[in-house]
């Protein structure tokens, strides 16, 4: 008397092993919107027990990830290749193909080591044996399917972001400063605190030329910052005393020039260590990337400054520029001082303005210059060639300063 199985693929050798049943979604958007999905992959286990598995073990652990190429790595999918590869596997069930590859270098391992070890494949619909050509051929098909639905799909998605970033209506989180009219432009925040502040960032960063300079005037006074928070479907304005990434990304935001620009960066594939993965680029000129369009809404400063702040904070970076004035105030042997102007300035401020922690230049002024007991009362500085504005900071210069004007500014100590 003949036993009767489920399935005329499936054998007494596999029914002694067990089901893998696996699961995965691309995003956690998917994982936390798209439940019904979810439910379907889940119900995978009802069938392998329905075609006479008795141990059926549900990897759940690729939820939210993707399987395309230079995707980070997945756990789950790792798992049971392992468990394939040591002959414990008799069904491993998906609910469709692309679940369980997007990429050419999955599929291949797979539909390797099945075979090897007599591990059928299953999906919603059929179950196919790798070891037979005709299911060999058509999960190939499928599995070619797969890899080339997601560069279709992602095509598209490309294709329909970039049309509507060319009419500059492509906005996913506009920088503080800026808001939405009711006819869907770009216009400045109505705000004047909120004005002021941004006006404020650029001002002070035009005298130290300096971000870090011009982070620590904010930190250490604990003035705050506009900063937009993405809260689901909408935006909320909240105020911080700022970070110093912060008050770079404000900088180097063209839209506070008046430009619209979409793909500074871009993702691209590399190899590191034998493994592909994904890397986003560096940041790019404005005028290179895919869509720039100037002067497309009012900006806070124009143009020519933006650019010219740009060539400051590239020269801080790499030390090529030769002219010694336009990078922020070094330390150093070079970093000579000079009385060029009438100003109050104390010395803490002339620390925090000439980039210093602890000394200060030596100098010493003609007695028409001084006033009681060597207090300084009216002294601005410039330093490498960079003036210091009175309004960043109206005091007084600590008396006690000795030495000769222009010396080592690394020698003297407040």
């Amino acid at each position: 008397m003949h036993t009767l199985y489920p399935h005329p693929k499936i054998t007494p050798l596999h029914l002694q092993r067990k089901a893998i049943v696996y699961l995965r979604q691309s995003s956690e958007r998917q994982v936390q919107h798209h439940t019904e999905s979810q439910r379907l992959q889940y119900d995978l286990a009802a069938r392998a027990r329905a075609l006479g598995f008795q141990q059926v073990d549900v990897i759940d652990t690729d939820l939210g990830r993707s399987a395309a190429i230079g995707a980070a790595r997945r756990e789950g999918f790792e798992r049971f290749i392992a468990a394939v590869a040591v002959g414990e596997v008799g069904l491993v069930l998906s609910l469709e193909a692309s679940r369980l590859s997007r990429t050419d270098q999955d599929w291949c391992r797979l539909l390797e080591l099945c075979p090897l070890f007599d591990t059928l494949i299953a999906d919603a619909d059929s179950v196919y044996d790798v070891r037979t050509l005709d299911d060999q051929l058509v999960l190939g098909i499928k599995a070619t399917m797969s890899v080339a639905e997601l560069k279709v799909l992602h095509q598209r998605l490309q294709q329909g972001t970039e049309a509507k970033a060319r009419r500059g209506e492509l906005v996913r989180l506009l920088p503080p400063g800026y808001v939405r009219n009711a006819s869907g432009q770009i216009v400045k925040d109505p705000d004047q605190r909120v004005q002021q502040a941004i006006d404020q960032v650029f001002r002070l960063f035009r005298h130290p030329r300096s971000i870090r300079q011009t982070f620590l005037w904010f930190q250490r006074r604990g003035l705050e910052l506009p900063v937009n928070k993405r809260e689901q479907a909408n935006t909320r304005l909240v105020w911080h005393v700022p970070t110093q990434p912060f008050i770079g990304s404000i900088l180097h935001h063209p839209c506070y020039a008046g430009a619209y620009v979409w793909g500074q960066r871009h993702t691209e594939l590399v190899v590191v260590k034998g493994k592909v993965i994904k890397r986003t680029s560096p940041w790019q000129r404005p005028e290179d990337c895919r869509v720039f369009i100037p002067d497309h809404h009012e900006g806070d400063i124009d143009w020519e400054t933006f650019e010219e702040n740009q060539r400051i904070m590239h020269n801080n970076a790499t030390k090529t520029d030769p002219d010694a004035s336009v990078g922020a105030v070094r330390a150093g042997q070079s970093a000579a001082g000079r009385v060029t102007a009438l100003w109050p300035l104390r010395a803490q401020d002339a620390r925090e303005l000439l980039g210093q922690k602890r000394h200060l230049a030596a100098l010493s002024l003609p007695g028409h210059m001084r006033c009681g007991r060597d207090l300084l009362c009216h002294v601005r500085w410039r330093w490498r060639g960079s003036a210091f504005d009175p309004s960043v900071a109206p005091c007084y210069l600590a008396p006690g300063i000795t030495g000769e004007l222009g010396g080592d500014c690394g020698a003297a100590s407040a």
